[in-house]
């Protein structure tokens, strides 16, 4: 996809990472992560893709890459959901096109950043049907999820790794416990971990997420 920027590993690739960004951003922002985590992961393909550029109501309007409109703040994030629908459908596209390149699905994750969190862990849970090898949400939340949701029968078995500011005042960390608490009721085996940080990433968390990944890549 042309406005998808693809980080190629050193080696032949045999594993994917999708990798969101936040609202407002754009594909370029995880590139020094990615950059730093093929550093450990010679065999990885990082795909960044690019949200559209359109108007965001809770910032008067204002055009900014975004992958979905958010309505309302409080008491929870109100969001346009056929958007946040068409942007789980791009990231199903780019797991199909991995999937297609000869990238076994249980080897492709899915990361994203505040909303790009969002998408992700709506797709991953809610949408694709597949196998995938796990998901990243960074300072993020699920407004998709709520009490007596059902996520997809063969994620059981999928690994999610939430981490958070403690000092988060964009995304609160009570909505990225939330999302947590959902996926362990639903029986997910998530990791929640928190960090002395505002609403960004530090080297500990990228040298986590690093660990964490060549933990189940081998």
């Amino acid at each position: 996809m042309s406005d998808t920027l693809i980080l190629q590993p050193t080696l032949a690739t045999d594993a994917s990472v999708i990798w969101l960004h936040g609202l407002g951003a754009d594909r370029y922002d995880f590139l020094p992560v990615a950059e730093a985590l093929q550093e450990r992961l010679y065999t990885t393909r990082f795909v960044l893709p690019q949200a559209p550029t359109r108007p965001v109501t809770i910032n008067g309007g204002y055009a900014m890459p975004s992958w979905y409109d958010i309505l309302a703040m409080s008491p929870a994030r109100a969001i346009d959901q056929a958007q946040l629908e068409k942007s789980a459908q791009k990231v199903i596209g780019l797991v199909e096109a991995e999937r297609d390149s000869g990238v076994d699905p249980s080897r492709i994750f899915l990361a994203g950043f505040s909303q790009g969190g969002a998408v992700v862990l709506h797709t991953a849970l809610l949408r694709w049907q597949g196998p995938l090898g796990g998901v990243l949400a960074l300072s993020t939340y699920a407004p998709t999820f709520r009490e007596g949701l059902s996520f997809i029968d063969n994620k059981k078995e999928l690994p999610v790794y939430c981490l958070h500011g403690t000092f988060d005042d964009v995304v609160p960390p009570a909505l990225g416990r939330a999302a947590y608490d959902c996926l362990i009721a639903q029986g997910v085996p998530a990791t929640w971990q928190e960090y002395p940080m505002a609403h960004e990433v530090l080297p500990e968390q990228v040298r986590d997420i690093g660990a964490w990944l060549v933990a189940r890549l081998g």
